[in-house]
């Protein structure tokens, strides 16, 4: 009962940190950027949703100074160049730009970034995933931080949306799990994190580090790449700004499998930060309360973590669906278990339609 009494106590604590860092993050004012300077948007791309152009038109549509989008495929057939295409029809006075990437990498997504670095003009980089989708003032509200010389990468946290009920299962988990450990890690003073969401940086911090090429080999770039920054002695921060991404899954099988993929990808990343996710489980360990007779300590528990999923959820990611199904997080939470038990063994992935052998650093060290 001790050990139950420390668990409950450890993981409460846990839910408080996450209110308080969603708290911070709606409150908190950002100053407004003293000057916009050019960026280079370099987007590596393949294949094309049915929301593909929509998230590619709010890059294009930014009312910003001065701007490129840098587009790079591997494949010249994919789906996704003709939709460039007529984003560049639709936006003639913007600078797009479509690369064609032959530089081979473990990572592919790496081997494109390669090629786009090189073609890049401007001194600040930005980086996001195709199937992000950014706000009107997106980057003059993310610039800003950036004018400090101690600030080497910007990163956003995310919501989630799906046209499917799997997807939309991955997006309330997206939306109350795994942001909230992001923020409640940069809160606790975590500083080496990037997500692809979002990260902005500057060319010569992205050179001093031996460019994407020093991150090539690596599943989790995003990851590395901050970390690999951080170390340049330069702080990584989290923008207030909040941006989507549809989630194409539409089978649990699907769903399960990327899930599953991420967990091996964090576990062999940051270990330790990987088995401690399970204290974090606030759900878990309320049913364990409420299987020794502790009602006292496993009621509180659970409405804490759904209060602090809502407050993240619904109100700093402003996710209709989390305020739809809020009674179903506690659900998702045993689904996020089961993810992290399996997370904890085999080194292989899917990803991309390839499965992939990764090394204990976190490299791509085969497909299989």
């Amino acid at each position: 009962m001790i050990l139950l009494l420390l668990v409950s106590v450890t993981t409460a604590a846990y839910q408080l940190v996450v209110l308080a860092a969603a708290l911070w993050q709606l409150a908190r004012k950002e100053d407004p950027a003293k000057s916009l300077p050019p960026i280079s948007i370099l987007k590596p791309v393949r294949g094309a949703d049915p929301h593909f152009r929509e998230a590619i038109r709010s890059h294009a549509a930014q009312d910003y100074p001065d701007f490129e989008i840098v587009f790079g495929v591997a494949d010249p057939s994919d789906p996704a160049v003709e939709e460039v295409r007529r984003l560049m029809a639709e936006f003639p006075q913007r600078r797009i730009r479509l690369v064609i990437s032959t530089t081979q990498a473990a990572n592919r997504k790496v081997g494109v970034l390669i090629d786009l670095a090189r073609e890049a003009r401007y001194p600040l980089l930005l980086v996001n995933d195709g199937d992000i989708t950014v706000p009107a003032g997106y980057l003059q509200g993310i610039v800003g931080p950036l004018e400090d010389p101690n600030v080497g990468l910007l990163t956003c946290i995310y919501g989630a949306r799906s046209d499917h009920w799997p997807g939309r299962w991955e997006a309330l988990g997206i939306a109350t799990e795994f942001a909230s450990s992001v923020l409640a890690a940069s809160l606790l003073g975590v500083r080496e994190f990037g997500l692809g969401a979002t990260l902005l940086f500057r060319a010569v911090d992205l050179k001093a580090i031996g460019g994407f090429e020093a991150v090539a080999d690596y599943l989790a770039d995003d990851y590395q790449l901050a970390r690999r920054i951080a170390r340049l002695g330069r702080r990584i921060v989290i923008s207030k700004a909040t941006v989507d991404t549809f989630l194409s899954g539409s089978t649990w099988g699907e769903v399960w499998r990327h899930q599953v993929r991420w967990a091996r990808t964090i576990r062999v990343s940051q270990l330790s930060g990987y088995v401690g996710l399970i204290i974090s489980n606030t759900t878990l360990w309320s049913l364990v309360a409420l299987a020794a007779g502790a009602w006292w300590a496993a009621a509180p528990l659970l409405v804490l973590r759904v209060s602090a999923g809502m407050l993240l959820g619904a109100g700093v990611l402003r996710s209709k669906d989390v305020m739809r199904y809020f009674y179903l997080i506690p659900l998702r939470d045993l689904w996020g278990t089961a993810v992290w038990f399996c997370g904890l063994f085999g080194n292989t992935v899917e990803w991309r339609g390839a499965r992939l052998r990764l090394s204990a650093d976190g490299r791509i060290n085969t497909t299989v």
